[in-house]
């Protein structure tokens, strides 16, 4: 499959989504991304279970080191899940041969952003994770949970929104996520604008993922030069050719899968 294809498929699906009500909407953005997912990786345990009232689901991979990463799923704050996002998280367990927790943290506009950031907060008390990991939305989650600790762990961060969000600050307009599409979600939940917070880095060790037409993109590699000029290190890595979203074909999509290798490689040796 190439990218064209990729976007071809997943825009027929948002597109039909569209009319559906939030919670079947929901379900179809569960099916759409898992249709993308490979299979599961021979002998890796998955378990769903509730940890501090928060439902999570835990991959185990046949080889492991001890030590769990917490996984925050993407989704623009309204949508998404541990089930939308289940070949991510398997592919990371398998990839840092790590436990992974993913959190399926309560949705807009049922709840608001702290809301949201205290069920992953809650897991994070209880998991204690040597490195979060947030995809898109949950990359803004992960990167304001690292900013209440005192020494975060590690962060390996997806195309997460970043600063003002505001027009100016964007990249162009890309096929999946269009500059109004960021700004619909600045909106909705108006608390994840980190116009100030986003001037110090979050964590002292960062692993940052993007794609090349994403409008995400160019506001990230601004942070990331702050965090740099800050003194934190940071490893950055950007797919060619690729959009918001495509990770979740990472599997079938060769410039998506080399960029993924290389940020959990590097992640993973950050965490050895």
């Amino acid at each position: 499959m190439n990218v064209d294809a990729f976007i071809q498929r997943f825009s027929a699906g948002l597109a039909m989504m569209e009319e559906l009500p939030l919670p079947q909407a929901r379900r179809a953005y569960d099916k759409l991304c898992r249709t993308f997912a490979p299979p599961d990786p021979a002998g890796m345990r998955i378990d769903n279970s509730i940890c501090e009232g928060v439902s999570v689901r835990r991959f185990i991979p046949q080889r492991r080191t001890p030590g769990c990463v917490l996984f925050i799923h993407g989704g623009g704050f309204t949508i998404g899940s541990a089930e939308s996002h289940h070949g991510l998280a398997a592919s990371l367990a398998q990839l840092l041969e790590r436990e992974v927790v993913s959190v399926n943290y309560r949705l807009a506009p049922e709840v608001d952003y702290p809301a949201m950031l205290a069920d992953c907060q809650a897991v994070l008390e209880a998991v204690h994770p040597v490195a979060l990991v947030g995809d898109s939305a949950g990359g803004r989650l992960a990167i304001d949970l690292a900013h209440q600790l005192n020494e975060a762990p590690p962060l390996g961060l997806i195309y997460p929104p970043v600063g003002e969000l505001a027009i100016n600050c964007l990249g162009e307009d890309a096929p999946l996520l269009s500059r109004s599409d960021v700004l619909s979600i600045r909106e909705q939940c108006p608390k994840i604008i980190a116009t100030q917070r986003d001037r110090s880095p979050p964590a002292s060790t960062i692993e940052v993922l993007t794609v090349e037409h994403d409008p995400l993109t160019h506001p990230v590699e601004t942070a990331v030069a702050l965090w740099q000029q800050a003194g934190a290190s940071i490893g950055y890595h950007c797919a060619p050719q690729m959009v918001h979203g495509a990770l979740h074909a990472q599997a079938q999509l060769p410039e998506m899968s080399a960029a993924w290798q290389g940020f959990c490689h590097t992640l993973k040796r950050r965490l050895n």
